[in-house]
């Protein structure tokens, strides 16, 4: 990890960052600490999104560019999404981190040979380890939280890499649904990558059929309740909206019904919302889950 240019937001220390996210590649983020009167190891969430611009809400002297000029500067995607910036005035250390080249749809791979999916959790996992060193972190009270396309990356980063203490899954799809065309784990950025077959953009039909990992996964009658599984014992919330609704409790008792066996409760949560855009019930309530989950280890 790469500290560059400091700024004071009111108490939080902001650091724009460079990230090791895999061996010699280095990717943008920030860093923010919590105020001083925030005594010891601190907990920490990392926070995956389209751009680290938005989970901090920048302000800064640097002038907005790409997916951050887009969500930032138009409204597009900014509201309520400022995760990193308000967990670290509630005592949390935050990294945020944006999609890997700067382009959710087109993503700098790397070599890696994996869906793009995959390689956002190995990217979540690395950023785990950057945090873990610091000295300002408790490595035992580190997760993750995303919204949207975060809320997939944060899903796979936290069940996939089992240090992740707790996580948030922000109306990310926890179910596959082609019904939903923003639940599109079909799409090539997640898990539909196939180098031989290029597909349009959109919902699956007859002409514009599924390719890649997810065809595979999907035919297989496969669906993300097994993946979820993987997060036993460790707790999770779904902040719930328009695409993860009240009904996605019917694949989330799969994952209470895990916990029961392994002997614990009340380890699972969703709320629910309208809108896919969060509300600020919403995130005070994703708030408090991570004050509960991550409170003090002594």
């Amino acid at each position: 990890l790469v500290l560059e240019e400091r700024q004071d937001r009111d108490g939080v220390t902001q650091y724009r960052a460079q990230i090791e996210v895999a061996p010699g590649v280095m990717q943008p983020g920030f860093l923010l600490l919590p105020p001083a009167r925030f005594e010891g190891k601190r907990p920490a969430v990392l926070v995956p999104f389209y751009a680290p611009e938005v989970s901090v809400a920048y302000a800064g002297p640097r002038p907005l560019e790409g997916q951050a000029k887009r969500m930032l500067t138009t409204g597009e995607r900014g509201q309520g999404r400022d995760f990193a910036l308000q967990l670290a005035r509630r005592g949390f250390v935050t990294l945020s981190i944006g999609s890997p080249g700067d382009d959710a749809y087109n993503p700098v791979l790397n070599g890696a040979a994996r869906q793009p999916l995959s390689y956002l959790a190995y990217i979540a996992a690395n950023c785990h380890t950057v945090l873990a060193q610091r000295a300002e972190v408790d490595a035992k009270r580190i997760a993750v939280l995303g919204h949207s396309y975060g809320g997939k990356w944060a899903m796979f980063a936290s069940c996939l890499y089992e240090p992740f203490a707790a996580a948030v899954w922000s109306d990310g799809g926890v179910v596959f649904d082609e019904k939903r065309i923003a639940v599109n784990y079909w799409e090539p950025w997640y898990l539909g990558l196939d180098p031989a077959v290029t597909r349009k953009r959109g919902l699956v039909t007859p002409q514009n059929g599924r390719t890649g990992a997810y065809q595979r996964i999907f035919e297989a009658g496969h669906d993300l309740h097994e993946l979820h599984a993987l997060m036993a014992p460790r707790p999770f919330l779904v902040s719930g909206g328009s695409e993860d609704h009240a009904e996605r409790w019917k694949a989330l008792n799969h994952t209470i019904a895990v916990n029961k066996l392994l002997g614990f409760e009340n380890r699972v949560g969703l709320t629910t919302r309208p809108a896919h855009t969060p509300t600020e019930e919403s995130n005070e309530a994703l708030y408090l889950f991570f004050e509960w989950a991550l409170k003090s280890t002594k």
